[in-house]
């Protein structure tokens, strides 16, 4: 999720990027790369189709206000012909939606980006994510991170709502199972 990276680190990306292909170009490559990872590494007695079925339903069903990255992935072709690839692109999307909302609770619960990284991942990842010098995380900020996984749960709520009951266990155990890190 971008919002969550050091601003150096998201500048230098777009700046030095520009020249060496387009933003298009790039979401198409990223898409490939992530279909590619999910081919190698979604364990081949996954139920892909039925995960493909409900995920699009949640896809089509959120809502994309304030949610640009979302709206964008969720805009990116899914090839037909390729199930495995195409799950690892719809749990792609789905991160996407997760990790904007997040950011809005981050914020709403009086967080930086900076702060909820390290809270969240301490102070060396915040670092690797482009954060300069990073303290560590204030024991204040705790209570803050917390309302901020509230209030992301909260915002996610009403998107997973769209599904029976039924249809959400099914998600839940199609999502463990395609992410068990078993290679196929």
């Amino acid at each position: 999720m971008q919002g969550f990276l050091g601003p150096d680190l998201v500048a230098t990306g777009w700046r030095d990027g520009r020249p060496a292909m387009l933003a298009e170009e790039a979401a198409a490559c990223y898409a490939e790369a992530v279909r590619t990872w999910g081919r190698a590494h979604i364990p081949a007695d996954a139920d892909v189709e039925h995960f493909n079925c409900l995920a699009q339903r949640l896809i089509d069903a959120a809502d994309a206000d304030a949610l640009p990255l979302f709206g964008g992935w969720r805009a990116q072709p899914v090839p037909g012909d390729d199930p495995v690839g195409a799950a690892m692109q719809r749990i792609h999307v789905l991160r996407e939606h997760r990790g904007a909302c997040h950011l809005a609770a981050v914020r709403l619960s009086g967080l930086s980006a900076r702060e909820a990284m390290v809270v969240n991942l301490g102070v060396e990842q915040a670092t690797h994510y482009g954060w300069r010098e990073p303290g560590p995380a204030a024991a204040a900020l705790i209570p803050r991170w917390q309302r901020a996984e509230r209030l992301t749960d909260e915002l996610q709520a009403p998107l997973y709502a769209t599904l029976t009951a039924r249809q959400r266990a099914e998600f839940a155990r199609l999502v463990d199972a395609l992410t068990s890190a078993r290679p196929s």
